[in-house]
């Protein structure tokens, strides 16, 4: 009665004209059978029918013919099935591409509209933004139902951002609708030390649909073109993918001018440009590690960080100079009075997924005058004075909720800070900026080593922080005390007291989509998840 009632738009207290006369119920049977079928695969039978016709008239704007605008004996229909045909095309075309299966199932006639390509046509465009004419599609008998089911709807679980499972380098993937096909493009930072210039990318893979059968996956690595492959949905957030045919991957140069190939793309130089003998080392290993996986990778999801309007500036992703291993890309995220930067992309020293550095947004740092800064040393006074203070402070907060607990009165945060110190660190750090000069000179101490000599000569504020260390393979890791620099709302740089070194940072200006994490607890749930696995 509840299923009779939505199609017909009356309730049962005016009654149901499904209870009509013997004569319009016999009429009625054979477009009115109920269909079993779910499956979007299913949702419109298949092929192209008479009514697409009248789709047409909708989709291109045409009144509607007279005869069909209303009822029987001229009153206004009562039940969804008295409407024309091309009406029922716009409505089913305005509905998710997801709810079309339960449609299908109401009755025939339903099933019938639902084979219009022009309600398909307008979920691939709505949906997932295919703008490429789906009507070239007939020739090749392929309709726009086979794109949403077999294709779109198929893989829609691996758009978005993902990072690979490789060792310790980790690696950027951005799964796009790209026309009629799928493609996984991997993202590359630009060619050490330019860390401003545009992010590279090359395809992976790609998937798409040749005939009415099922979607093609084609693996894109090597040099010879697409060949066969394969991608497996492993389980939420998590996708694998395998390459058939890794021959397409060989050079008849054999290993030697696959590297110097690689060399080329990866570095933008040849190994005889390169003199430091430690870096040839560097760049030597990750060729050996990344190319014995073929193009057989797993990948695990990654969400953008979620802003707030306290936010120092938009968090997101960056690529910043890491010395000998050249540019690497960190996610910038804001935790209440921290911000983290977490790599994506790592090298053997700290891998991806690693928190390469902190900053904490209570306690700026007030730099000395222009020629005091160029002294080293007058910048580790400053800085180690501020780490004692943290010291004091965090061992004055433990005291304290030591003797509460001993007195049993609830604990209460130190100083005005929120819970767990991260409430008001936004605030603080907007007073801070308050009180900050809108833009003061800037120079890097004598000693301090930068990849990039190109770096701006003034910056808005800087914060006390710690940045993470390690030996080759991640051996005795430490955090040690550091300066965060923010240049402007796309850079920042961070100076590393201990080993004299500076990394510059710059804003990755590409618009992901599918990226955004679903909540807050999410995307740290999503950290958590990275860093373990690096661990």
């Amino acid at each position: 009665m509840a299923v009779c009632a939505r199609l017909c738009g009356v309730g049962p207290a005016r009654g149901c004209r499904r209870r009509g006369s013997a004569r319009e119920q016999r009429r009625g049977a054979a477009d009115s059978e109920p269909d079993t079928d779910t499956d979007p695969e299913e949702a419109g039978g298949g092929g192209v029918t008479e009514d697409d016709e009248a789709a047409e008239r909708i989709e291109g704007g045409r009144p509607l013919p007279p005869s069909v605008e209303a009822g029987p004996a001229g009153r206004a229909p009562l039940s969804l099935l008295e409407l024309p045909p091309e009406l029922l095309v716009q409505i089913f075309g305005s509905l998710p591409g997801t709810d079309l299966p339960s449609l299908a199932r109401v009755c025939t006639t339903f099933r019938r509209i639902l084979r219009t390509d022009t309600i398909w046509r307008r979920r691939c465009r709505e949906e997932y933004g295919v703008c490429e004419n789906l009507r070239k599609l007939e020739i090749t008998g392929v309709s726009c139902r086979d794109v949403y089911a077999k294709l779109l709807h198929r893989y829609r679980h691996i758009l978005g951002l993902w990072q690979p499972d490789i060792g310790p380098y980790g690696g950027l993937l951005n799964v796009v609708v790209d026309g009629l096909f799928i493609i996984g493009w991997m993202y590359l930072p630009p060619h050490d030390p330019h860390v401003d210039d545009p992010m590279r990318f090359k395809p992976l893979f790609r998937i798409h649909l040749m005939e009415r059968k099922c979607a093609t996956v084609e693996c894109m690595y090597g040099h010879k073109g697409p060949h066969n492959g394969h991608i497996q949905i492993v389980k939420k957030d998590e996708f694998s993918t395998k390459c058939n045919q890794t021959d397409h991957h060989r050079m008849s140069g054999g290993r030697q001018e696959e590297f110097r190939t690689w060399l080329r793309e990866e570095w933008g130089r040849t190994l005889e440009d390169i003199f430091h003998e430690h870096m040839q080392e560097l760049i030597l290993m990750k060729f050996i590690y990344t190319s014995q996986y073929d193009n057989c990778l797993t990948y695990r999801r990654i969400y953008l960080p979620p802003s707030s309007p306290h936010d120092l500036i938009q968090p997101g992703l960056f690529k910043g100079t890491y010395g000998s291993h050249g540019l690497e890309i960190v996610m910038l995220s804001f935790h209440g009075n921290k911000a983290k930067g977490t790599k994506i992309t790592g090298d053997p020293n700290i891998p991806a997924g690693q928190q390469t550095v902190e900053i904490d947004l209570a306690h700026p740092l007030q730099l000395p005058d222009i020629e005091n800064l160029r002294d080293f040393s007058e910048l580790s006074r400053i800085v180690l004075e501020v780490q004692e203070q943290i010291r004091r402070e965090e061992q004055e907060r433990e005291q304290r909720q030591e003797e509460e607990e001993h007195s049993q009165q609830p604990a209460s945060p130190l100083g005005g800070e929120g819970a767990e110190g991260e409430e008001t660190g936004a605030g603080a750090e907007g007073k801070t900026q308050d009180k900050a000069p809108a833009s003061q000179p800037f120079v890097l101490p004598m000693g301090v080593i930068s990849r990039n000599e190109d770096y701006p000569r003034t910056c808005r504020i800087c914060f006390y922080g710690t940045g993470l260390i390690a030996g080759h393979g991640f051996t005795s890791p430490e955090r040690t005390p550091g300066v965060f620099v923010l240049f402007d709302d796309d850079r920042f740089g961070f100076i590393w007291l201990e080993l004299k070194s500076f990394s510059l940072y710059s804003r990755i200006k590409v618009s992901f989509q599918n990226a955004q994490a679903p909540s807050r607890e999410a995307f740290d749930e999503m950290l958590k998840n990275i860093q373990s696995l690096a661990t």
